[in-house]
């Protein structure tokens, strides 16, 4: 989620000129990419969910790829 956020502020600011340009700098496929920034389109307060488990205990450990069944009903 941080780094979904990291992103999309770099492409914001114009650091970067789109999400092909982060994926090529971070050399991972455009695919991979869009799995991360997929994220961006959970409800505000999922995503504050998932930044606070982040930053708690081993225990409250929460991947990606646990939350991507959930962005996928938003497509």
């Amino acid at each position: 989620m941080a780094l979904a956020i990291k992103f999309q502020d770099m492409v914001n600011r114009g650091e970067v000129r789109d999400y092909a340009d982060i994926a090529r700098l971070g050399y991972v496929t455009r695919a991979r990419l869009t799995q991360i920034m997929n994220l961006m389109l959970l409800a505000p307060d999922l995503q504050e969910e998932i930044i606070g488990l982040s930053q708690a205990t081993d225990e409250a450990i929460i991947a990606e790829r646990h939350v991507r069944s959930v962005v996928r009903f938003v497509l």
